[in-house]
Parts: C-alpha cells; structure tokens; sequence
C-alpha cells in the first residue's frame, strides 16, 4: 500500500511563532475539510496564512485533492529571522525591539498522522 504526502511551506511571515501554533494545534490530526471549518470561523489572526498555507498542500496533494480524504498529518513553525527596529526612547535616544517572524509547514496525506 503506497502512502501519499504533500508538504506546503509558508517561510518569513510576518507572525508570531508561538501564536501560529497555537492555531496549528487546532488542526493538527484531523481531516482537511474539518479544519478547513474550524479555521474559517477562528477569530486570531493567523488564521489567514494557515488556510492559504493549507490551501496549497491540498492542491499540492495531486489525486489526492478531495479534503474528505485528505488529512492533516503534521503541521509545525519554527522562529524565523527578527526584524530589528528602533523607537524613539527618553532623552533622544534609539530603543530597539525586534518583529517576529516565523516559518510554517504543513503536510497533508492520506492517512492519519503521528
């Protein structure tokens, strides 16, 4: 029996790594059309770039495109580079603080992952 997987990568976007996956803990292990309905009607903000991300390692899935069929097998994110920026800070001075950045991936097949 030949088990089929696809991976779709979302890389520098412009999230926070630790609330990207809290979205992904959501829909981590279930089919790709139920997450499909739990990520539409999520109010967090990256929510977005899971569907899209989604999206893409469905229609990557080849014969595989039915979400009935598909599943989340495994999704993750890692930090990625910070921005470094500056602030106006007392007495004229530069604060610097850094925007955060993160890479997502996520690969669907045609069996539950582990």
């Amino acid at each position: 029996m030949v088990f089929m997987e696809a991976t779709a990568k979302a890389k520098f976007a412009r999230y926070s790594y630790r609330k990207v996956g809290q979205v992904l803990d959501l829909i981590r292990g279930k089919k790709a059309s139920e997450a499909m309905n739990i990520l539409m009607f999520l109010v967090k903000s990256p929510s977005g770039l899971v569907i899209k991300t989604l999206k893409s390692a469905i229609a990557n899935a080849g014969r595989l495109k039915n979400p009935d069929t598909v599943y989340v097998k495994k999704a993750w994110v890692t930090m990625g580079p910070p921005i470094k920026r500056m602030r106006a800070g007392s007495l004229g001075r530069g604060n610097p603080y850094k925007r955060k950045m993160c890479h997502l991936t996520i690969v669907v097949g045609d069996t539950r992952g582990g």
